[in-house]
């Protein structure tokens, strides 16, 4: 799945797949679908994001635009921040979580549909 999404008035390609956790784990050597739990559960939770919080959503954040971009994007996060000035990420934390939301779902439902041809 992939989505464009403005930041600091610049158009902004990311890439969801089932291999975005992988890539995720190599760069940081953690793993994305717990962080992701957790980053959202905290943003429904609480008004302000803590440090940690911010640092999953822009590690996350990096990795999705690498892969969709990989030409484009810096080899380092924070040179890849460096283009930016200041942005919120209030506004677009919903967005990338949404993406990963879709690639989720569609994961599940592949996997469904491939249980039910089984079945029969």
């Amino acid at each position: 799945m992939e989505k464009i999404i403005k930041i600091d008035n610049q158009d902004i390609k990311f890439k969801a797949t089932a291999g975005t956790p992988r890539r995720y784990l190599a760069t940081y050597k953690r793993d994305m679908i717990k962080d992701l739990q957790k980053l959202t559960a905290a943003s429904q939770q609480e008004e302000t994001l803590s440090a940690e919080m911010l640092q999953i959503f822009l590690d996350a954040a990096y990795v999705m635009a690498k892969q969709a971009d990989p030409d484009n994007v810096p080899d380092n996060s924070d040179d890849w921040l460096d283009q930016f000035s200041m942005f919120s990420i209030y506004e677009v934390l919903p967005q990338i979580v949404e993406l990963w939301g879709m690639q989720v779902q569609t994961t599940i439902d592949v996997k469904k549909n491939q249980d039910a041809v089984v079945e029969k």
